[in-house]
């Protein structure tokens, strides 16, 4: 029996409290009502699907929207900095000095960036659970379910010419197929120094009050010409007004809104730890090599950032776990449900048990995690060569089989990226390549121990720098013309004996091993139990209750508004340039580019520049727009505070704040310190105040 089916008629399940703006809603569930009651604000459908069809996925996690008919793309500079590392050089450092395309022709083309436009979501719920109906085992379920997700895309893709990805939501309840618009050929229009883009740099990451002119602009290419685009924002140039609602529209990474106690105290107490040991070692090994010589600083700046970032989001996310509010809050959110499956005997036969599987499904994954993690789900962060030989070795080896019993990632609509990928000409040096895949060495001789079979095999005998150096030197990968080789010819990559590849050989067998123990005894089993959960609450709340975030689009909303801080201190909703300069000291991270120096009489000091909203967002919401009522853009999402980040769990506003850059300094600083007249008449504004 479904149990959507017997639990309808159901009235006393847990009823959930949402605060005002709470909310990662999908576009086709938008709480109109709420908007209503909160705000006396409904929003038209031409306004959700304009907003729809101008927001952007890029593949690199991050968020964006079309801001002219011409492709024109909006997006953060955090989004768009691998692109600026790529084309930068020593010669030509776009990070330090920025960038802007005088010409059309002067735009540069990302090496490996695709974006995505969601064109429809079709409902394919029944035909995804039809293909495991009759089967009893989680993991033959989880196989079933995950060919089937495979083979819908295939079909889509091949009828439609687009992307398409089977989207899980409400932990399975639920699967939407998305369609989406392509685009490859991508190009960088505009970028400003990274000084000023990431002004006060680490220690003011995920503060507030901030002063970041965090933004990018790329453009679209079709069949080498600016895409046309129907769907775009307008620009306002006044930014947004206190205590006004504003939308923010884009892909949020991940939540954990409907974790169970079991997952939450699995990451507080394994996974988010383990992760921030990892972080924490390679920031001082990136920093160590950044230190060598200004040339190493500015190779490894943008990974260094990147994990930063990471470092400083997941200690928020500890902190959270470690909060007894928050916890006793999920705790009691659970007690509540699983008190009224234990109350009906039919869902107490059936379901009473399913919590307790999902607690000895993440004992299961506490056994590997580490070596898993290591091996797998994570492995050699930063190594660019490491991902390429791993990329070339697993599709040679999967598209061999249909495409529907492949590893996900290497489904045949998945294999267009890869491929991309593989082919790009990227920049890649091997004295970072050599200090990153050292420290990997090194964490899995301190984690696995230096008996494991795998550490014995990758070190050979040498200390960790010393097999680093053998691999990356004696490696052809940085080739692009012998990638393309190997791509090509599945034989000549077999018969290769080069040393990445030969590296992710001795590590391949125990990584798959240890995949398959994590799809068949722990990912299925949290996947049928967490489904089951979740049709429980589904079957009472419908869509009035939204999924947790699936890197999909969604639609957050919030409104303009400051707080107090811990001391009780007002924080306003704005910062402007008066606040920047006052905040400049001339040495890094809070100096700035010269010609903002030189321009500072010029600028209108009272400029809004910086502004908070009370808005629902997560990682990959960066680079979203921040729109008004009407439609226009107001500014763009690049951060949230410190206070906000436990939001991944649960959501808050009295201190927690979404931290946004506003279009009333993006214009001000194109006018006057860039002197960006293009750019400003594409966007539709006057060149005067």
């Amino acid at each position: 029996m479904h149990l959507r089916s017997l639990i309808l008629p159901l009235a006393a399940v847990a009823t959930t409290c949402m605060w005002a703006d709470e909310g990662i809603w999908l576009f086709d569930q938008v709480p109109q009502a709420r908007l209503r009651q909160s705000h006396g604000v409904t929003l038209s459908e031409p306004l959700l699907e304009r907003l729809r069809l101008s927001s952007i996925r890029m593949n690199n996690g991050g968020s964006g929207s079309f801001v002219s008919p011409d492709g024109l793309i909006f997006t953060n500079h955090h989004v768009a900095s691998e692109c600026i590392q790529q084309l930068s050089s020593k010669e030509a450092d776009y990070m330090k000095n920025g960038f802007q395309a005088a010409t059309r022709e002067a735009e540069k083309p990302c090496p490996d960036l695709e974006v995505n436009v969601l064109l429809k979501i079709d409902d394919v719920t029944a035909k995804v659970k039809a293909a495991a109906e009759a089967e009893k085992d989680f993991a033959a379920i989880s196989r079933l379910t995950k060919a089937q997700m495979s083979r819908l895309e295939k079909e889509c893709a091949a009828t439609t010419g687009n992307r398409c990805d089977v989207v899980t939501l409400y932990s399975g309840e639920v699967f939407h197929l998305y369609q989406y618009k392509k685009y490859t050929d991508v190009r960088l229009v505009f970028a400003p120094e990274n000084a000023i883009a990431m002004f006060g740099g680490d220690p003011d990451n995920f503060t507030y009050p901030r002063y970041c002119l965090d933004i990018s602009f790329l453009r679209a290419y079709e069949n080498g010409k600016p895409a046309v685009v129907k769907n775009f924002l307008p620009w306002s140039r006044k930014g947004a007004r206190e205590g006004e609602l504003t939308l923010v529209s884009g892909h949020p990474g991940s939540t954990g809104r409907l974790a169970t106690m079991a997952e939450l105290e699995f990451n507080r107490n394994i996974a988010f730890p383990f992760a921030i040991s990892r972080q924490q070692g390679l920031i001082e090994e990136l920093l160590r090599y950044g230190a060598l010589s200004a040339e190493n600083k500015r190779i490894a700046g943008d990974e260094l950032f990147s994990v930063q970032n990471s470092f400083k989001a997941y200690t928020g996310f500890l902190a959270g776990l470690r909060e007894a509010d928050l916890m006793n809050r999920k705790r009691d959110e659970e007690q509540t449900l699983r008190a009224h499956v234990a109350a009906d005997p039919k869902l107490a036969k059936g379901y009473g048990a399913t919590w307790d599987r999902v607690a000895q499904a993440y004992a299961e994954l506490t056994k590997i995690y580490k070596p898993y993690s290591l091996l797998e789900s994570s492995p050699a962060r930063a190594s660019t060569l490491f991902s390429l030989a791993r990329t070339l070795v697993r599709m040679n080896e999967e598209t061999k089989k249909p495409s529907e019993t492949r590893l996900r990632e290497f489904r045949e609509t998945a294999l267009e990226p890869k491929r991309q990928f593989i082919q790009s000409d990227i920049p890649l040096y091997a004295s970072m390549e050599t200090t990153v895949l050292a420290f990997y060495l090194g964490t899995l001789r301190q984690h696995l121990g230096a008996d494991h079979p795998v550490v014995v095999s990758v070190l050979a005998g040498k200390e960790p720098l010393a097999a680093a150096q053998a691999y990356v030197e004696g490696s052809k990968l940085a080739d692009l013309s012998y990638r393309k080789q190997l791509l090509a010819d599945g034989k000549l990559l077999e018969a290769s004996r080069d040393p990445m590849l030969e590296l992710i050989r001795r590590i391949d067998p125990e990584a798959r091993r240890l995949r398959t123990i994590f799809e068949d005894k722990v990912e299925a089993a949290i996947y049928e139990s967490a489904s089951k959960i979740a049709a429980i609450r589904f079957a009472k709340f419908g869509t009035e209750a939204y999924p947790d975030a699936t890197f999909t689009l969604r639609l957050s909303f919030g409104a303009v508004k400051g707080y107090q801080n811990a001391e009780g201190k007002p924080v306003p909703y704005a910062t402007n340039f008066t606040g920047l300069f006052g905040r400049v000291t001339g040495k890094e991270p809070y100096a700035l580019p010269q010609r903002w120096l030189d321009a500072r009489r010029k600028l209108k000091s009272s400029t809004q520049f910086n502004f908070v909203t009370t808005a629902d967002t997560h990682g990959g919401n960066s680079g979203s727009p921040t729109v008004n009522t009407r439609g226009e853009v107001v500014g763009i999402l690049f951060d949230g505070n410190l206070e906000g980040l436990p939001n991944r769990f649960v959501y808050r506003d009295s201190r927690e704040r979404s931290v946004h850059v506003s279009t009333a300094a993006i214009t001000e600083a194109l006018r006057v310190v860039y002197g960006a007249q293009p750019l400003l008449k594409e966007l539709g504004v006057a060149s005067g105040r």
